[in-house]
């Protein structure tokens, strides 16, 4: 007779059908990313989407659901540098880490600069 212990499996080293669901169910529920995971994420998964490497991240931050980044990304390149155009996307991201929405967010050159708020 196998019995269940609290490791989630039997005497045997076997896992029953609902030790393993239960942990799946709990482990996949607080599965959150760190803040670095979830900035290369962003950036790999929008990426992959847009064709382009993104320059960089701006912003990041935790929402109930996930969470949010602002990607910079070079979208044409002109001469001299400064006068390229460079766009911000904002991203959401599930707990995973996974891709849930992205949008433009604003378009600007490269050597603006943001005035002071």
């Amino acid at each position: 007779m196998q019995t269940a212990g609290r490791s989630g499996g039997t005497r045997d080293g076997s896992r029953t059908s609902e030790d393993t669901t239960t942990e799946d169910t709990t482990h996949r529920a607080g599965r959150r990313v760190s803040a670095p995971r979830a900035m290369r994420r962003a950036a790999e998964q929008l990426q992959e989407l847009l064709g382009r490497a993104p320059e960089s991240v701006s912003a990041v931050k935790p929402t109930d659901n996930g969470w949010q980044a602002d990607v910079e990304v070079l979208e044409l390149e002109r001469v001299p540098g400064t006068t390229s155009v460079m766009a911000s996307y904002r991203v959401t991201l599930d707990e995973e880490g996974e891709l849930l929405a992205y949008e433009r967010i604003r378009r600007y050159t490269r050597g603006q600069i943001d005035p002071r708020q």
